[in-house]
């Protein structure tokens, strides 16, 4: 991936790679609060014409690097997330069940949101 930009829309609940001015890829996130503050990944979208980039890679990767920063987990939902974090776990640690559990449920009690 070359020229690609990422940056964390925390208001927004969107990590976002741009090239240029164009968004081209995003994970939509909330940030659960309880039990314990988390980065809950729910779904990565890469725009067709920029598949096959490394994109989602790369957001998935920064997710892990904010997380890191911030000393909060990533309790990941979403499917690409899951797979690359189990592909990568040296950059990306398990998540706690009981973390897991609460985002599902925040999930359930805020249909609309995703």
């Amino acid at each position: 991936m070359s020229e690609t930009a990422i940056r964390d829309d925390r208001a927004g609940g969107r990590l976002e790679a741009y090239a240029g001015d164009e968004v081209v890829g995003h994970i939509e996130y909330f940030v659960l609060e309880s039990p314990a503050r988390a980065l809950v990944p729910v779904h990565t979208i890469v725009e067709p014409a920029h598949e096959g980039k490394g994109i989602a890679g790369s957001l998935a990767r920064e997710l892990y690097v904010m997380s890191a920063r911030e000393g909060v987990p990533v309790a990941p939902l979403c499917p690409y997330v899951v797979k690359w974090a189990a592909r990568h776990p040296d950059e990306a640690p398990a998540a706690d069940p009981e973390l897991l559990s609460a985002a599902k449920a925040w999930l359930v009690a805020h249909p609309g949101r995703f």
